[in-house]
């Protein structure tokens, strides 16, 4: 089990900044997420020098993929920070909402505190729980990255069309679909890790009558669906079988 909390834990650090392409525009984000994320995979082995040792890789890796992004040498922090400097009636409205909630939340923490903090340790140190997180996000975001590189070419095709009705109908069809995408992999990795392939069909059926590519998009709209689609269903049904696996039960 430490392998595969290592061995998915590490995985996502890598892959989930990747499948948001943060390395380009943000690329100390990357590097950072790497970080932390791997230290919650490697935190329970933390007295053993392999888990060190294989987070000093997973970093690495995700500085190099910064550094190519980046050939000239490592950009600049240049950190911004923006506050949404607000004021009237409406801005103390919010400022009060936003106390409230924080209020609420501060309470419950408190009145729960003997009953989540016990549940909530036994969850961080879970190494099962650690497995199919990471592999929910390898699955989410990594595929995501996955669908990116297979419709790359049809996508290209697209944009080199001439402008058209029907070019502006496929861009505005690929521009609508990274959200759905997200939330596709996510619900078709949660079937299939908890070994209901069924469910994971009516997701794919769901898709298909609220999504699915008319005439007005053109047939490149339509390849772009399919590879999209297909890609998706791959990563998740491969991180699926691999979580269950690794966790020693049937893969489907």
């Amino acid at each position: 089990m430490e392998t595969a909390r290592l061995s998915f834990g590490l995985a996502a650090a890598v892959l989930i900044p990747l499948g948001l392409a943060w390395q380009g525009p943000r690329p100390w984000r990357t590097v950072v997420f790497t970080l932390a994320y791997g230290l919650y995979a490697a935190a329970p082995y933390a007295r053993e020098g392999r888990a060190w040792l294989a987070l000093g890789v997973a970093v690495l890796v995700s500085l190099g993929c910064v550094l190519w992004k980046h050939p000239a040498g490592m950009p600049q922090l240049g950190v911004t920070v923006t506050l949404p400097l607000m004021a009237g009636r409406l801005a103390r409205t919010r400022r009060a909402s936003v106390g409230v909630l924080v209020a609420a939340v501060a309470l419950t923490v408190w009145s729960a505190g003997t009953t989540v903090a016990p549940l909530s340790k036994d969850l961080f140190l879970s190494d099962r729980a650690a497995v199919f997180l990471s592999a929910a996000l390898i699955s989410v975001f990594g595929g995501g990255a996955l669908a990116k590189a297979a419709t790359g070419p049809v996508r290209q095709e697209i944009l080199a069309l001439p402008d058209s009705r029907e070019r502006r109908a496929a861009v505005e069809f690929m521009s609508a679909g990274r959200a759905i995408g997200l939330l596709e992999r996510g619900l078709l990795f949660t079937f299939l890790a908890a070994g209901r392939p069924e469910a994971a069909a009516l997701v794919l059926a769901a898709k298909s009558l609220a999504r699915v590519p008319t005439n007005d998009h053109g047939k490149h709209a339509s390849e772009y669906f399919l590879i999209g689609t297909l890609a998706s269903v791959i990563a998740s049904l491969a991180m699926g079988m691999a979580a269950r696996s690794a966790v020693g039960l049937p893969v489907l």
